[in-house]
């Protein structure tokens, strides 16, 4: 019960940080965590102006990153890897922390 309350606090007190972090954010900071895909319950989404849709074909990225359907990634220099659960990328091409990592490592005391 005590490990749960400080798990519920953590969670908590990390959630009021982000809340307050928000209003600093700049415009293009925003829009970038409103526009990106990810991968969510092993399939990609495609988020746009915080409409969330299934991916259904390849998108390339403003540095030439290819994001395709299955969750593959071919950057522009040849290298591919693979998105994983919770990964999201921008729209400029920049790989996003994961949502579940941040929370984790939130939790850690």
């Amino acid at each position: 019960m005590k490990k749960l309350l400080i798990a519920l606090t953590a969670i908590a007190l990390t959630c009021n940080a982000m809340a307050q972090d928000t209003p600093r954010m700049g415009h293009e900071k925003m829009h970038q965590m409103e526009n990106c895909v990810m991968m969510k319950e092993g399939k990609m989404m495609v988020m746009k102006d915080g409409k969330t849709m299934m991916m259904e074909k390849e998108m390339t990225m403003k540095n030439g990153t290819v994001v395709m359907p299955d969750g593959s990634v071919k950057m522009k220099n040849g290298k591919t890897m693979m998105l994983k659960e919770g990964n999201s990328m921008d729209m400029n091409g920049n790989m996003m922390k994961s949502m579940k990592k941040t929370m984790k490592k939130g939790m850690k005391m």
